[in-house]
């Protein structure tokens, strides 16, 4: 199982204490010469990052409500007040890091997910409020910015996550289970891991430094004190640190700190356009291909990158500028961290033939999403809705030529959560009035129907039922 690890940091090394000297393109990496080597200490190393590592602080709201309250018979013979909604305040730590001494903070999005309050503890133990600048579910990462800073700050760099080895010495620091600033060590223990279900966009750098929840965003940094990776999870039986965590590639983590810097409160990624699937050992032979590692184009949206460079349906996608990809996670991860402008040399095969492809990176077309939340008594009370444009689309993993509206947010409690509601469904009609713009459901939501028959798309697959009665 995998379990939050609710923040802080890991730091990845190379050679013992040679990496304190100006970091290099490429570290050399040695064993240790002698047993005194190994008996070398990381507190240089500590010493240098630690200041840059926050303690982040969320508190939220919630509103605890007796369900009974929601049928008219026990309001009618116990009386409105009965059971009514009484607020608790949820509190949760986790970790981050300062990446620029004007008080930006990276951390994990689950950290500071819905939270009303956000403060940051330094390692000074001045608690400052933060305010939120970007948040990106999709890769799990946040940027806070410390408000009315008037200092300079100390904060790391970002080194090269794609040159990180497995065996590299790693370093985690860290607030584990809320006991306080904690470093553990250990090595890089696998690289590129897509199997592992926590973000849309799953390439993350396996460790075995111990980290617990309370581990939660912070940074994973190498032997010259550079990020290499935010920590985001572990996978525990008993929820404990077992030796397997894994943090998000610090070159990921800089694409979503450059889209706050240019002061976007959304992060700018290059599209593709098409549907990609994993390759399978039956289609690699079937594509005649020298080994099962690639990423087969199933469909391609016109218009798109994808098309204008000649991407067809049936090729397989085998690298991303000369760096071999293994599946479509894996392309999604090579190409996103291209940025955008300019192209990427797409390698694929086609009919047996290796051949290459420009792709132009550039962000998937916007259009009015006219969001708004639906307010009126309805199976869809509380729900926010938008219009679907293929940057929505891209956002929500839906296919590219999807159209009507969309469900983008649910909050806990409301009535369109408690009906089965889920972000990412399109509904496509209410009471057999198809459903094409976010005002025609807000019309719909206020009809006072007494029975609702709802068709959503959820997953390619068409849905519908039948609430109220």
């Amino acid at each position: 199982m995998f379990d939050c690890v609710r923040p802080f940091f890991v730091l990845a090394a190379t050679a013992l204490l040679a990496g304190l000297a100006a970091p290099a393109a490429a570290q050399e990496r040695v064993v240790p010469p002698s047993a005194e080597a190994l008996r070398m200490s990381f507190a240089p190393i500590v010493r240098r990052v630690t200041p840059a590592v926050v303690t982040v602080s969320a508190a939220k709201t919630v509103e605890n409500r007796n369900p009974l309250m929601e049928d008219p018979f026990f309001r009618r013979f116990f009386g409105p007040g009965f059971g009514g909604p009484r607020d608790q305040q949820q509190r949760s730590l986790g970790s981050g890091v300062i990446v620029d001494p004007a008080g930006l903070v990276v951390t994990n999005h689950h950290v500071i997910d819905g939270a009303d309050q956000i403060r940051i503890l330094l390692g000074d133990k001045r608690e400052l409020d933060v305010e939120i600048v970007l948040k990106d579910p999709r890769t799990d990462l946040a940027v806070l910015r410390i408000k009315d800073a008037r200092e300079k700050f100390p904060a790391l760099q970002f080194g090269n996550s794609d040159e990180l080895q497995v065996g590299d010495v790693v370093l985690a620091i860290g607030n584990p289970f809320g006991v306080g600033q904690t470093v553990t060590q250990g090595i890089v223990s696998a690289l590129a891991r897509t199997q592992v279900g926590i973000t849309d966009f799953q390439f993350f750098i396996q460790t075995d430094a111990a980290i617990n929840p309370g581990n939660s965003g912070g940074p994973l940094v190498d032997m010259a004190g550079r990020i290499v990776g935010i920590n985001t999870a572990i996978f525990s039986r008993s929820g404990g640190s077992q030796g397997v965590g894994f943090a998000i590639p610090a070159n990921m983590v800089k694409l979503v700190v450059a889209s706050a810097r240019t002061g976007g409160t959304a992060v700018k990624r290059p599209w593709l356009g098409a549907r990609l699937q994993a390759l399978t050992p039956e289609l690699s032979r079937e594509f005649d291909l020298k080994r099962p590692a690639g990423a087969v184009v199933t469909a391609v949206t016109a218009g798109s990158p994808a098309a204008r460079a000649g991407l067809r349906a049936g090729d397989v996608i085998v690298s991303v500028d000369g760096q071999s990809v293994d599946d479509p996670n894996a392309f999604d991860y090579r190409f996103t961290t291209r940025g955008l402008g300019g192209q990427a040399k797409v390698g694929i095969v086609r009919g047996g033939r290796e051949m290459a492809a420009a792709v132009a990176l550039e962000t998937a077309p916007e259009g009015p999403r006219d969001e708004l939340t639906i307010q009126s008594r309805s199976p869809f009370m509380g729900a926010k809705i938008a219009n679907l444009s293929p940057a929505l689309a891209d956002e929500l993993r839906l296919n590219a030529e999807a159209t009507g509206v969309v469900i983008v947010d649910l909050p806990d409690g409301s009535l369109a959560r408690n009906f089965g509601f889920q972000r990412g469904d399109v509904v496509l009609s209410v009471n057999n009035v198809k459903i094409a713009k976010t005002r025609d459901l807000e019309r719909a939501a206020q009809a006072g129907s007494r029975v609702w028959r709802v068709t959503i798309q959820r997953g390619g697959q068409q849905i519908s039922a039948v609430f109220g009665g």
